[in-house]
């Protein structure tokens, strides 16, 4: 091989490593946006969850959401409220509160129950369980 292919290849492997070296930093930086866009995310639907709840507590009068759904999420703090020592199964719950236990409704309050829970108003000591937290 002759001088001048040794140094061209010389040039193409060292543009070849400087290369490897951005890529490698490149993926880096990608994987730490990920996560921090992950973690953002993560906080947006957080906020968007407590505001819908509270909102739905406590109406202004110029909430979005159907008079039915607040009153609902009412009854249920209310329930929570009158027993805060007391445990509740979901049919519990629509036994005490008068709600149909058709699976659709169990469904709809066991989202709220979950709402309710991961806004901190209440604990689930159990699976299927709910108490509010003292």
């Amino acid at each position: 091989m002759s001088s001048d292919s040794t140094d061209l290849l010389t040039s193409l492997q060292a543009e070849h490593d400087r290369a490897t070296v951005r890529a490698d930093d490149l993926r880096r930086q990608i994987e730490h946006l990920a996560t921090a866009l992950d973690d953002a995310e993560g906080r947006l639907t957080e906020l968007a969850t407590a505001r819908k709840v509270f909102a739905e507590l406590a109406p202004t009068g110029t909430a979005s959401e159907p008079a039915e759904q607040s009153t609902a999420y009412q009854a249920i703090v209310n329930a929570f409220n009158q027993h805060p020592d007391q445990e509740f199964r979901v049919r519990d719950l629509h036994g005490l509160l008068g709600i149909p236990t058709d699976e659709a409704t169990v469904d709809i309050t066991r989202s709220r129950l979950g709402r309710l829970t991961r806004q901190g108003f209440l604990t689930q000591p159990g699976r299927g369980r709910y108490r509010k937290r003292t």
